[in-house]
Order: C-alpha cells, then sequence, then structure tokens
C-alpha cells in the first residue's frame, strides 16, 4: 500500500473552500482552518483506518487467494494466469485513484464511499459463487478492484481537512489498516476454508467488510474542498529530469516488489520449505512486519530526509529477494519475511513525501502524484503475471533472480534521481 503518508502534505495545502457541492455532508462552515484533534477529527481517522484495512488489506491478502486457486479452485491453471486476477486489481484501485479525485473535488464524497463499499462487499458475495478464471476474474479484480478505486482518494483526502500538524500522526494511524487487513484477512480466509469451504469463507469476509465500510460511511464527513480542481497532467514535470528517474526508478521497483507477496507461500508450500501449517502464515508475517515499516521512516525522515531513506530501503528490499536464492530452510525464510515486510514497507510508506519535495510547488503536487500513480499502476498490472510466466517455465529460482534484479535496478535509479536533485551532494538531508 504506497499511499499511507501520500498526499497529506498536498491535500492539506490544497483545501480552502467550504464545500457547497448538492450531496456533499457540511460539517462546518464557520471556520476553514483544520481543528488538529477533536472527536470529530479522530472519528474521519477511525473512518479511514477502514477503508484502508478494507481495500489495501485485502489486495495485500492476495496471497492466501493465489495459492488456494492454484491448488485448490483454479488447480491446472498456470499462476501467471491466475496472478492476473491480482494484479488487476491492484492495477484499478490506483488507476482510478487518478480518475476519481476530479469527482471528490466535485464534492461526490458520500456517493464515492458509498458505491465503493457496496462494490467491495459485493464483489466477495459474488465471488462466494465463482468457480472459473472468468468469473473470479469478474468479482474479485473488477467488481472490487473499482470499489477499492472509489475509496482510494477519500481515504487520504478527508484527513487533510481535519488535520494540519498532526496529520502525518494521523494518515499513518489510518495506513496502518492496511497492515492489519493484510494480517487478518489471510488467516481468516485459510482457517475458514477448512472448517466451512471457500464459499462460506469468502462471504464471512465480505460481512467482515460490510462492518468496517459501514463504519466509514457513518462517520467520515469532509469539511472543505479545494480552491481549485487538479488537472491530470503537469507538462512541466516531463523537463524535471530528478522527477522522470524517480519514476522510472519506482516502475522498477514495483515491477518486482509485488512478487513476494504473491508467489512466497505457494513456492514454500512447493518446496516444502515450511510445515503445512505454517506456510499460510507467511502473507501475514510480512504484511504485520510491514506496521513497522510504516511506521519507523516517517520518524526517521524528520531526521535524515525522505529520500536518504527510500534509496536503501528499496536497494535493501530487491537484495532481499535475491537473497531466496539460499533460503532452503524454515529460520531463514521467517526471517525473510520480517525482513522484507519491513523495508518494502519503508519504501511504499515514503513515496509521498519524496513525491511532495521534489515538486517546484504546491499547486503541482497532486497532479505529479496523480501522474506517479498511474505509471505505477502500470506495474502492479503487468509486474506479478510476468513473474508467474517465470516461474510456470522456469522455477523459483529464476523467478526471484527477476523481481530481485528489477527491485535492485529500480532503487539505483531512485538514488541517481537523489544525486540529481542535490547535485551530487552525499550529506544532505532530503
Amino acid at each position: 500500500m504506497f499511499v499511507s503518508q501520500s498526499s497529506q502534505f498536498a491535500l492539506q495545502n490544497d483545501s480552502s473552500r467550504v464545500e457547497d457541492a448538492p450531496n456533499a455532508p457540511k460539517v462546518s462552515a464557520d471556520d476553514s482552518a483544520p481543528p488538529n484533534g477533536g472527536l470529530r477529527a479522530w472519528l474521519q481517522v477511525l473512518g479511514s483506518f477502514f477503508l484502508f484495512f478494507n481495500t489495501w488489506g485485502i489486495i495485500n491478502s492476495y496471497g492466501v487467494f493465489q495459492t488456494y486457486y492454484e491448488q485448490s479452485l483454479l488447480q491446472g491453471t498456470d499462476a501467471s494466469t491466475i496472478s492476473w486476477i491480482g494484479s488487476l486489481q491492484s492495477f484499478l484501485i490506483m488507476f482510478l485513484g487518478v480518475l476519481t479525485g476530479p469527482i471528490y473535488d466535485a464534492g461526490h464524497t458520500l456517493s464515492l464511499l458509498y458505491i465503493g463499499s457496496f462494490l467491495v462487499v459485493l464483489g466477495h458475495m459474488m465471488l462466494s459463487l465463482c468457480d472459473t478464471v472468468w468469473q473470479v476474474l469478474l468479482a474479485q479484480s473488477i467488481c472490487v478492484g473499482i470499489g477499492a478505486g472509489l475509496l482510494f482518494v477519500p481515504s487520504i483526502a478527508i484527513l487533510s481537512a481535519y488535520f494540519t500538524t498532526k496529520l502525518p500522526f494521523a494518515v499513518g494511524i489510518a495506513a496502518c489498516g492496511s497492515s492489519v487487513g493484510g494480517v487478518i484477512y489471510p488467516i481468516l480466509i485459510r482457517d475458514l476454508i477448512s472448517r466451512l469451504g471457500f464459499a462460506w469463507s469468502v462471504r464471512i469476509a465480505g460481512f467482515l467488510a460490510l462492518f468496517g465500510l459501514t463504519i466509514s460511511c457513518l462517520v467520515m464527513r469532509v469539511r472543505t474542498l479545494p480552491a481549485t480542481r487538479r488537472k491530470l497532467v503537469d507538462w512541466t514535470s516531463f523537463r524535471d529530469i530528478p522527477y522522470l528517474l524517480f519514476n522510472i526508478g519506482l516502475f522498477l521497483c514495483f515491477m518486482g516488489l509485488y512478487t513476494p507477496y504473491y508467489y512466497v507461500q505457494s513456492i514454500a508450500s512447493q518446496n516444502h520449505t515450511v510445515s503445512t501449517d505454517l506456510v499460510f502464515y507467511l502473507l501475514p508475517i510480512v504484511n504485520a512486519s510491514s506496521t513497522l515499516g510504516r511506521l519507523v521512516p516517517g520518524y526517521l525522515s524528520q531526521i535524515m530526509g525522505s529520500f536518504n531513506i527510500i534509496v536503501p530501503c528499496s536497494v535493501i528490499s530487491g537484495a532481499l529477494i535475491l537473497c531466496l536464492l539460499a533460503v532452503h530452510s524454515q529460520g531463514t525464510l521467517l526471517a525473510f519475511c520480517v525482513l522484507y515486510g519491513c523495508f518494502s514497507g519503508s519504501l511504499v510508506s515514503l513515496l509521498g513525501p519524496v513525491l511532495v519535495f521534489l515538486s517546484p510547488h504546491v499547486g503541482v503536487i497532486g497532479t505529479r502524484m496523480g501522474m506517479c500513480f498511474t505509471i505505477l499502476s502500470i506495474a502492479l498490472l503487468v509486474g506479478t503475471p510476468i513473474s508467474g510466466a517465470i516461474l510456470d517455465a522456469s522455477g523459483a529460482n529464476p523467478t526471484w533472480i527477476y523481481s530481485g534484479c528489477l527491485t535492485l535496478a529500480g532503487g539505483i535509479i531512485l538514488g541517481l534521481a537523489r544525486m540529481t536533485k542535490t547535485s551530487g551532494g552525499a550529506f544532505v538531508k532530503v
């Protein structure tokens, strides 16, 4: 989930008019200044937490479905084909997040919340009836993916109208919902499948999503909207070399970054690296560890600078994936899951602050983030299916080499972007 700290600075400075759209909830008309606390403000954090829980938390849990589909429901279908289900879901949440920005700006926040929540729950209910690839694709990828995409912008943007100095902390708490969801959903699905079967396990997951999203719809209300609607493209960015290098580096990183999230369980199961009972907890361990990767770097970046942290974290993430070539025991695989969760979580959580730093002024921050998210959505769409094709054709080791080298190369290019921005200064806080 790479929006855990994204947009808080941009949106905070971009909200200046009290919303007046006909279907938009009015919370306060007397003062547009964020209260920076209070019961209503922290209720928005609670609502945003459940949005992250039921969007990125679900998407980060796809690895448990990948394993189950390969071994049972879609047995006989190659891993690459199955991985398109999860990658399309990830693509839609990012790509639609960009397109729904203007809808949010127009004041139709409740419509986004209601329709998005309905589609996420409906997708789970329809998934319980599926038994072919195209049916799963429609229910899990399209329906849940579109619903999550509609909830993407409100999960970040609403908080900026309620907090100023406490905004990074508030967004950090809310974004932990993605990690918590990424722990609870895989364990829930796995345990219920063995007891109740796939259909009812997915339905219960849908009811859990309904509970959390209902809370979000009840408590979340927008105070202000941007004074001007954002442009979709900032043409000046194409002449900004550090920004271009940063996007190229991120694209390569995210082509390989999610391969372990999708395949570490299935490969460990096939190779009997860990016990049958433990293998399905590998993904929850990665997601639980990513909580530290989202909170600790946020604190360290205040001391060292976000750019100075995201570069080594991306390089280390790539190196850790390559280390899987030498992992043949349960202990070393568990160590990988913990470390990879921490460093990959750091990479995605620092994306927003670095984009803020690379933007020449406040007016283009939202637009440049949207452009970056569009690029990353393509990487998320094609990265893991390519990994799956390599896995089907050549086995695990070439898959890890592909994923690790891409992530490592992306980290190196991020370092070049950092050095270009600072004119070669190595000891500069950025």
